[in-house]
């Protein structure tokens, strides 16, 4: 059976080049919704979170904020293991919005100044209460906190700024050393940068610029100066 040519389709270059660039001009729409990622929503999407979240909570329940963890390199590997595993889970949600804002309240550190002082505490007739972090996104504010009760207490005041999903800078101003009826300042220095990862709506794990981690939880109150 013979075909004319004239049944056979032919392209042409120059069709050819119109039809491509035409496909270029107009492609076609492709939509991507991101995913928004919550604190709750962490804790009820990831069962691995869940072990991770239970297992860091276990190791530190009977370090007394730290204090035994110094003297046991490996007591501190396997904590640090648990808060690594719930970064990788909680990488990609956002920690510096307005959910910063709050009374936290220390549970465990690697800090050794705070440890040094909770620990000395007594040596100077008192014990360390509360040691707490309050933030105040909104306001650019961070004051680290060490109480005394019944009526004394440290704290350093900081400004910070929200420097991407995760992370805040911030800069030391002023410190107070304050008991009843006295105050005594101090002159600050230094600045840095802290990391978060929530472990669930109350309870959130920080990483700062010197390596140090800090486990916290909302504290039932608003502490204020």
């Amino acid at each position: 059976m013979s075909m004319s040519m004239s049944a056979v389709p032919v392209l042409s270059p120059a069709s050819s080049t119109l039809s491509f660039t035409q496909t270029l001009q107009n492609p076609k729409p492709h939509h991507v919704h991101p995913k928004t990622l919550t604190p709750s929503s962490i804790r009820s999407s990831s069962s691995p979170s869940l072990v991770a979240k239970d297992e860091l909570l276990s190791l530190i329940s009977d370090q007394e904020r730290g204090l035994k963890t110094e003297g046991n390199p490996s007591k501190r590997s396997k904590i640090i293991e648990a808060i690594e595993a719930l970064s990788i889970v909680g990488k990609d949600t956002i920690t510096t919005d307005s959910l910063l804002s709050a009374t936290w309240r220390m549970m465990w550190t690697t800090e050794k100044e705070q440890l040094f002082i909770i620990k000395n505490a007594p040596l100077f007739g008192t014990q360390a209460g509360d040691v707490l972090q309050v933030i105040d996104v909104e306001g650019g504010t961070l004051n680290n906190v060490i109480t005394f009760p019944p009526s004394g207490v440290f704290f350093v005041r900081s400004s910070i700024e929200i420097a991407s999903t995760q992370r805040v800078n911030f800069r030391f101003s002023s410190a107070v050393l304050r008991g009843k009826n006295w105050e005594f300042p101090l002159p600050p220095f230094g600045q840095g940068w802290f990391e978060s990862i929530y472990l669930d709506d109350e309870i959130r794990v920080v990483k700062d610029i010197r390596g140090d981690y800090l486990v916290v939880d909302r504290a039932p109150y608003n502490w204020t100066e």
